[in-house]
C-alpha cells in the first residue's frame, strides 16, 4: 500500500520513529481490517517492529541488525502511549552516570505498574515495579536526569536514585557485587543531602546495605548521611540474604557490623 509508504517516511523525515494505531487511522482513514493487513506486510518486510499492541517502530535499514533501535529511542513515547510514569534505572542509569563496569544485558525500567518483561529483536525490556506511594515521592524532576538520544530525552534515575534502587533491588543489579561497584564509582559523586532525602522511601535493610558498601568503598561523606537510619533498626539483616549457610559457626558468616546493623555473610569483590 503506497499510501502506508508514504506515512512511514513522512513519520521518519518529522523525526518520529513511532507511531499508535490511533494515530496512523486518524491519518490514513484505513478500516481497522485494512490497517491490520498494512501493518502484518510491514512486519513481514522488516520495516515495522511492534513492542505493545498498537504501539510501532519504524525501522531504519541500520536498525535492522538489531531488530530495533536502543530501546532508549522509543521508551519515551511508548510509556506516554501507555500513560504510565517511569525511569530507566539499575544497570543502564549505572552506566549513563559512568559506572562503566556494568555491561547492562536488558534495559530496565522502574514503573508503579506490574508490568511483563518482553524481547523484541536482540533486546530483552524488563520492568521493575516499584510501589505507586513510594514511586511517586522519589519520581520527581531533583531525583531524575535526562538521556539524551537522536530521538529526543528519556528519563533517567539520578546518582542517588540509582544507587538506592540498585540496592533494592540488587539482585537484579548484578547481585552484591555488582551493587559494591556501583556503590564504589558512582558514590563519591552522591550528594549526601539527597541521599537522606531518597532514604526516606526506601526499606531499612537496603539504607543499611548502600551505607554499609558506601563505606567500604571510601565514601565517608554520603555513608554518613545515612548512618541515622540505622537507629531505626529492629534487627541485624544479612548483607546477601541468599547466600547460605546461616548459622554464625559455619564458614562464610561473620560477626554482626553494629555500625550498619548487618551480618556480613558475603566477601565482597570489585574492580580497581
Amino acid at each position: 500500500m503506497a499510501r502506508f509508504d508514504t506515512y512511514l517516511d513522512d513519520r521518519l523525515a518529522q523525526g518520529c520513529a513511532y507511531f499508535s494505531r490511533e494515530e496512523v487511522l486518524t491519518s490514513l482513514g484505513l478500516s481497522p481490517a485494512a490497517l491490520g493487513a498494512a501493518l502484518a506486510r510491514q512486519a513481514k518486510k522488516g520495516r515495522i517492529a511492534i513492542p505493545k499492541h498498537g504501539f510501532y517502530l519504524i525501522l531504519r535499514p541500520e536498525d535492522r541488525g538489531l531488530g530495533v533501535p536502543d530501546p532508549a529511542r522509543w521508551i519515551d513515547p511508548l510509556m506516554r502511549y501507555l500513560k504510565l510514569d517511569y525511569r530507566i534505572g539499575l544497570l543502564r542509569a549505572a552506566a549513563f552516570h559512568g559506572s562503566s563496569h556494568q555491561a547492562a544485558m536488558v534495559f530496565q525500567v522502574i514503573v508503579p505498574r506490574q508490568l511483563r518483561a518482553f524481547e523484541i529483536g536482540r533486546h530483552r525490556l524488563e520492568y521493575i515495579f516499584q510501589g505507586q506511594m513510594a514511586f511517586e515521592q522519589v519520581n520527581q524532576t531533583q531525583y531524575l536526569g535526562q538521556l539524551k538520544t537522536d530521538a529526543g530525552y528519556a528519563k533517567v534515575s539520578g546518582i542517588e536514585l540509582t544507587l538506592f534502587d540498585c540496592a533494592r533491588y540488587f539482585h537484579r543489579a548484578a547481585g552484591i557485587n555488582g551493587l559494591a561497584q556501583i556503590a564504589k564509582d558512582l558514590g563519591g559523586m552522591a550528594d549526601p543531602s539527597k541521599l537522606a532525602q531518597v532514604a526516606e522511601h526506601y526499606e531499612n535493610s537496603s539504607v543499611r546495605r548502600l551505607g554499609y558498601l558506601l563505606e567500604s568503598m571510601g565514601h565517608a561523606l554520603q555513608a554518613d548521611a545515612l548512618r541515622p537510619f540505622v537507629r531505626k533498626a529492629k534487627s541485624a539483616v544479612l548483607l546477601e540474604p541468599a547466600v547460605k549457610p546461616l548459622s554464625p559457626e559455619l564458614p562464610g558468616v561473620r560477626e554482626p557490623q553494629p555500625a550498619w546493623g548487618l551480618v556480613v555473610n558475603e566477601l565482597v569483590e570489585v574492580d580497581s
